[in-house]
C-alpha cells in the first residue's frame, strides 16, 4: 500500500468508556477541533514566495494571486500525459492512484467507459462555468485522476461531511447536495478548492472564484464548505505524495505551485 492509500485518523473514533461513561452521566463530551496547521518554511520563501512573506488576510491573498497567476497553460488533452505523470503510483511506475477510491489503476485505462479513470474536477467546472478551455478547465493544481464511476457519484457536489457510504470507494460518503472524501486526502481536496480560490480572482476573462459555506452553490462561481475545508487542511495535512505532485507540476507543466501545500497556515491567515 502507498503512502497516498494510507488514511489518517479513524471517522467517529471515540474512547468506549469514556463515552459510555459519559451517556451514564448525562454529561455531553466537547466536539474535538483540530489543531490549526503548522508553521512551515520552504526553499522557496525567499525567492518564489518572497513578496508574500509575513502578511496575511486580504494582502497575502492578493500577493499570492499574483505569484501564482504567472503559470503556462496546457490543453486539456495534454491533461492525460500530465496526470500520469503528476498521480503516478509511487510503487508501481505503470499506474496512477485514483483520488477517492485511493486505488492503484493502470495509466493506459484512461477513458470514459466502465473501468476506466477520467479527469475529475476537484473544483466542479460547472461552478463558474469555466468548461475545459485552457485555463481553470486544465488547471493541473485541481485535476485528479479517478475512476469514472466515482467521479460521475461526485458530480458538481460541493464538498461537506455526512451522507450514505458510496458504494465502491471506501471512506467515501454523499448525499443529495455535497461529497465527503476519504480522511486520506480530505486536506488534498480544500488545497486544491482554496488553491482555485486565489488564482482565479476574474482578472483574466473567467470567473472570481470564491469558497463558502453553501453546499447548494450550483453554478455560481462558489465552492463549500468553507469551514469544513479549513477544518479538512488542519486534520490532514500535506502528504509526500502531494507535495511531490506540485512539484511536478511546478517544474514540469505549469511552473506555478499550489501555496497551501507548501504553507498550509496560510489558510487560516487568509480565511
Amino acid at each position: 500500500m502507498s503512502v497516498a492509500q494510507t488514511g489518517r485518523r479513524i471517522r467517529g473514533w471515540k474512547p468506549l468508556a469514556l463515552t459510555a461513561a459519559a451517556v451514564l452521566l448525562g454529561i455531553t463530551l466537547p466536539t474535538a477541533a483540530a489543531s490549526p496547521a503548522v508553521a512551515t518554511t520552504t526553499a522557496y520563501d525567499d525567492t518564489y514566495y518572497q513578496d508574500a512573506i509575513g502578511k496575511t488576510g486580504p494582502a497575502l491573498k492578493d500577493s499570492l494571486h499574483t505569484i501564482i497567476s504567472d503559470q503556462t497553460r496546457i490543453s486539456y488533452s495534454a491533461v492525460w500525459n500530465a496526470l500520469k505523470a503528476t498521480d503516478q503510483d509511487p510503487n508501481n511506475s505503470n499506474n496512477v492512484i485514483l483520488l477517492y477510491t485511493g486505488t492503484s489503476r493502470s495509466k493506459s485505462l484512461n477513458g470514459g467507459s466502465t473501468g476506466n479513470w477520467n479527469r475529475e474536477h476537484v473544483w466542479a467546472q460547472s461552478h463558474g462555468d469555466f468548461g475545459t478551455s485552457a485555463g481553470p478547465g486544465t488547471d493541473l493544481h485541481h485535476l485528479r485522476p479517478e475512476d469514472v464511476q466515482i467521479n460521475s457519484i461526485r458530480g458538481n457536489k460541493d464538498f461537506d461531511n455526512g451522507g450514505s457510504a458510496v458504494s465502491g470507494a471506501a471512506g467515501n460518503y454523499t448525499d443529495s447536495n455535497s461529497f465527503e472524501p476519504r480522511d486520506a486526502v480530505k486536506g488534498d481536496v480544500a488545497r486544491m478548492i482554496l488553491y482555485m480560490a486565489v488564482r482565479y480572482e476574474g482578472d483574466d476573462s473567467w470567473a472570481d472564484l470564491e469558497p463558502n459555506d453553501s453546499v447548494s452553490n450550483g453554478s455560481s462561481p462558489y465552492h463549500g464548505r468553507l469551514s469544513v475545508l479549513k477544518q479538512w487542511n488542519d486534520e490532514d495535512p500535506p502528504s509526500a505524495f502531494e507535495e511531490n505532485r506540485n512539484e511536478i507540476i511546478y517544474d514540469t507543466y505549469q511552473h506555478n505551485r499550489n501555496p497551501f501545500i507548501d504553507h498550509p497556515e496560510w489558510v487560516e491567515a487568509i480565511w
